[in-house]
């Protein structure tokens, strides 16, 4: 068990502020397949249990199949994902380990499928999942077994 700070209590306006940003992420055109794919893969990179736990079960009840939920650490090598979700999960790669860089090959792959709104909103989601992320890891938030 974990004894670290709770950020909703230490710092409500902080934690207003991510949540107005998680639920303008909410309000974009984004797809829920597209938003549950970066904030799964996201989690899987940054090793943050709780929001894998979260994000994985909202992806279910939103019509996810478990292959492809279970396919995402290997997405390269299955053929379970299409064009345009190959591109966002480079791209959630790319920013989530932001030290590498974004190559101008992941980015303007994705940018030829979107449109300039539609990438901004992508990036915007992927910063904003690495950002929970963070939270998450940091203060060793915990799933609950259901």
């Amino acid at each position: 068990m974990s004894n670290r700070i709770k950020i909703n209590q230490a710092d409500p306006a902080g934690y207003k502020a991510m949540l107005a940003m998680e639920n303008y992420i909410e309000s974009t055109g984004l797809t829920t397949k597209h938003k549950d794919l970066i904030k799964i893969r996201a989690s899987q990179i940054n090793g943050c249990t709780y929001c894998i736990d979260i994000h994985t079960r909202d992806a279910r009840k939103a019509g996810e199949t478990e292959q492809r939920i279970y396919g995402l650490t290997s997405w390269r090598e299955t053929p379970f994902f299409d064009e345009q979700e190959r591109a966002i999960l480079a791209l959630t790669e790319e920013v989530t380990l932001i030290s590498g860089k974004v190559s101008d090959e992941t980015y303007n792959n994705a940018a030829a499928l979107f449109d300039k709104t539609y990438l901004a909103q992508l990036i915007m989601g992927i910063i904003t999942i690495n950002a929970w992320n963070r939270i998450g890891v940091t203060t060793r938030l915990e799933p609950v077994l259901i």
